[in-house]
């Protein structure tokens, strides 16, 4: 769960967050170590008086500073394209949802049931109870089992939507007439908050995303009892 004073990521809550992190920090290692490479070469060339002819016009140099370059280039890209290719792997999911955005709620469908699906809208301020969050607690989680890859189809009925979990590493424009698909898993139990990630009007800052992670028989009791009350 964020919080206001928080300079950096929410704690990772899948395998995919996870990497999303570890490459964040080793390309923020590389800009770090380039950033006091110039500063040093910056604050040398400002308080030497020397100069040495032999960095005016040196082959050698002109061809370490056009490889390094496409070197480091390269040690950012493998990593990025090995996470995005893992990302979009989907293979044998446990369970499948259909998330539908709308002006302004969430609908959930879980197609593996026959008849398992509910709106989830926000909680108005009001009516919040003590240790709920203002402007992020839904009236409906979408409850899924923890550590079981969940496959989510997105879509929109009306305009532009987007489903975003940040701890989750999961982020998905819900385009009418277009059905995209992600897939998380979560590592642990617990509850992870996401809004709304396209502006979509008046009340776009009023859809939230709760996603509560149980263990497979918690959840296995909620399906039984969502199937019996409908």
């Amino acid at each position: 769960m964020a919080h206001s004073a928080q300079l950096v990521f929410q704690d990772a809550a899948s395998p995919a967050m996870e990497e999303l992190l570890h490459f964040h920090d080793h390309t923020l290692m590389i800009v770090l170590l380039i950033s006091i490479l110039v500063l040093y070469i910056i604050i040398a060339m400002v308080t030497t008086k020397l100069t040495n002819k032999y960095i005016l016009d040196s082959q050698e140099i002109e061809i370490v500073w056009t490889i390094l370059p496409a070197i480091i280039l390269v040690l950012i890209a493998l990593p990025s394209l090995r996470i995005l290719y893992l990302m979009d792997e989907i293979n044998d999911p446990h369970l499948t949802i259909k998330a539908m955005g709308h002006q302004w709620y969430w609908s959930y469908e879980y197609t593996d049931y026959e008849n398992l699906g509910f709106d989830s809208y926000m909680v108005p301020t009001q009516d919040l109870t003590p240790g709920q969050f203002r402007l992020l607690e839904t009236d409906h989680r979408m409850v899924v089992p923890m550590e079981s890859p969940i496959r989510v189809l997105v879509s929109a009925e009306d305009v532009l939507h987007s489903w975003a979990v940040p701890s989750l590493g999961v982020k998905m424009d819900a385009v009418p007439g277009r059905l995209n698909q992600t897939a998380f898993m979560a590592s642990r139990p617990g509850m992870f908050y996401g809004q709304c990630s396209e502006i979509c009007g008046a009340n776009h800052s009023f859809m939230p995303i709760v996603v509560e992670a149980v263990p497979l028989e918690y959840f296995e009791n909620w399906s039984s009892l969502m199937l019996e009350d409908a």
